[in-house]
């Protein structure tokens, strides 16, 4: 019996390999929006990150998602990349 192959995804932030499951995709729509996708079905150029915020601000402060959608992205949608991060980890941002 043949094992169903494991989509293996790289993160953005530390570069490791991991499987797709345990990531969060980031897409960037047509419209040019940004947001996390938690479903993993949204239509859209998509990348993934470790569901740490770590790994996002490594990633942002690398610029790793502006070269892999190809377009400027503003404070703003980092920052509400991270906010919807802390809210899905149920962290508090003050911690």
């Amino acid at each position: 019996m043949l094992q169903k192959k494991i989509p293996m995804r790289m993160c953005l932030g530390c570069n490791e390999m991991k499987s797709k499951r345990e990531m969060i995709r980031v897409v960037h729509q047509k419209d040019g929006t940004i947001l996390l996708d938690a479903t993993g079905k949204q239509a859209g150029r998509g990348a993934y990150i470790c569901p740490q915020l770590a790994c996002l601000q490594k990633a942002r402060k690398a610029r790793r998602l502006e070269k892999a959608f190809s377009c400027k992205i503003s404070e703003e949608i980092y920052d509400a990349l991270e906010q919807s991060m802390q809210d899905a980890e149920g962290g508090d941002p003050d911690a």
